[in-house]
């Protein structure tokens, strides 16, 4: 093993949403060895194999109208040795100069590849650089291409199964980029005590999305569904895990939160909504129902009896095409009579969850070992690394590349753009307390009054 693998690593860690916090800290963990600050809560599920406790973990929140707010940095409960919030440019300046080993970019596609075009840049006077990781927080299952070649330019680009794996790495040599990047690891929040029987009373729990379905009509539905399923068998508990509360957002937007409709409702006495940690709600459940959260990968990896929905068709835009050959498909009928999905062993073995045996065991103990072993191989290469080598470039991507970075206010070169440049001055008070209102302003906006406008529209 590399002489880097043996001494504790710094780790930088930037998220856009709580989702995508999540995964990239625990990620950070899985490579490093970090476990700095408080255990982490129920997210931190599962072994860490890395060399030393001791390597710090920072953590910066993308400032953008997904941006954690506390009460849902507490629920993810992965704690950091510093965690704030940044534009991308502040972000820049930030890594500049600073001494990271590894740098995770949590990020949505277009975030990513700004990242990469603008640490290039930022790095352009180095001798030696960070060891850059990406991937994906869940189930990949829309714009598999264009995310992908969003990602490419990074040392790492993690895929969460060996189904993964094997699309991304076609994916870039397809277009000619090279896939030496690709490294399979798994989801790094899986975990908890495997099902072995059932709870008194039974639980049935419906993972809802965010913006899957996105129509009022068929949200109604899977809730009247849901409703219709308490009423029909009193003597069970029926949970609906929400994932935000009305005004806060995640990884996507929800326009039409089901706290809203459920109160247009008559919901029986044995339904709750319930929040927090998806593995603490997983420890009561012996049904988990969705439609494709990447809740099932979670409840699948424990072999607690999972269903994907069919009501509304299988479809790409609901992301439940996933899972045909998973044995998991199923319908609200059917469940209503008794029906419990038993997963395919086949399918399941390809998604990088347990098939069997201990799910806090081997193989999800080692899932990290590879990626692990390549950060210290990139570490200890003499002369350090080449410079960051995005797909996409000003030749490659005249028409794209360039909106990509002017929305985190780069140049098509990466650089800043002139007014708030990398080792520019930081701004002064009045400034900031004017940033900080108008930021307030703008989520009011966003998360707020442009659900109800877009509500009205329906009308």
């Amino acid at each position: 093993m590399p002489e880097s693998a043996t001494k504790p690593l710094r780790t930088a860690v930037l998220a856009d949403s709580d989702t995508r916090w999540k995964w990239g800290a625990l990620t950070a963990r899985r490579l490093t060895g970090s476990r700095s600050g408080a255990a982490g809560g129920a997210g931190d599920t599962g072994p860490t194999d890395a060399s030393d406790p001791a390597s710090r973990l920072d953590g910066y929140l993308l400032r953008g109208r997904s941006t954690p707010t506390a009460r849902q940095l507490a629920e993810v409960g992965v704690a950091a040795d510093s965690l704030r919030e940044v534009t991308a440019v502040e972000f820049l300046r930030e890594m500049r100069d600073a001494s990271y080993d590894v740098v995770v970019l949590a990020l949505v596609g277009g975030g990513v590849q700004a990242m990469l075009h603008g640490l290039g840049r930022s790095w352009e006077a180095r001798s030696a650089r960070p060891v850059v990781v990406t991937g994906y927080v869940g189930v990949v299952y829309e714009k598999l291409t264009d995310g992908l070649l969003l990602r490419h330019g990074a040392d790492l680009v993690l895929a969460n199964s060996l189904q993964d794996a094997e699309r991304f790495r076609a994916v870039y040599e397809g277009v000619g980029a090279d896939a030496s990047s690709v490294t399979e690891v798994a989801l790094p929040f899986l975990g908890g005590a495997p099902y072995t029987d059932a709870h008194d009373p039974y639980t049935v729990v419906f993972a809802a999305q965010p913006s899957v379905p996105s129509s009022r009509a068929d949200r109604v539905y899977l809730l009247d569904r849901l409703i219709r399923h308490a009423r029909r068998h009193p003597e069970r508990e029926v949970l609906l895990k929400l994932r935000s509360r009305p005004g806060e957002h995640t990884t996507h937007i929800e326009d039409l939160p089901y706290q809203t409709l459920v109160g247009d409702a008559d919901p029986p006495p044995n339904l709750h909504l319930v929040y927090g940690h998806m593995g603490e709600v997983l420890d009561r459940a012996d049904l988990l129902v969705t439609v494709s959260s990447t809740a099932a990968m979670e409840s699948l990896h424990r072999r607690v009896p999972t269903a994907i929905l069919t009501d509304l068709g299988v479809r790409e835009s609901l992301g439940n095409h996933h899972f045909v050959g998973s044995g998991c498909l199923t319908s609200w009928d059917r469940l209503d009579a008794g029906h419990r999905p038993e997963p395919a062993p086949e399918w399941v073995a390809r998604q990088g969850v347990a098939a069997g045996g201990d799910p806090t065991g081997a193989p999800y103990a080692g899932a990290f070992d590879t990626a692990r072993e390549r950060v210290a191989e990139l570490l200890a290469r003499p002369g350090g690394l080449p410079p960051l080598a995005p797909y996409y470039t000003v030749e490659t991507a005249p028409g794209y590349l360039p909106g990509i970075l002017a929305r985190h206010h780069l140049g098509p070169d990466g650089t800043p753009r002139p007014g708030d440049a990398v080792g520019g001055p930081r701004p002064g008070l009045a400034r900031r307390i004017v940033r900080r209102a108008a930021r307030g302003a703008y989520r009011h906006g966003v998360q707020r009054v442009a659900p109800l406008i877009r509500r009205m529209g329906e009308l």
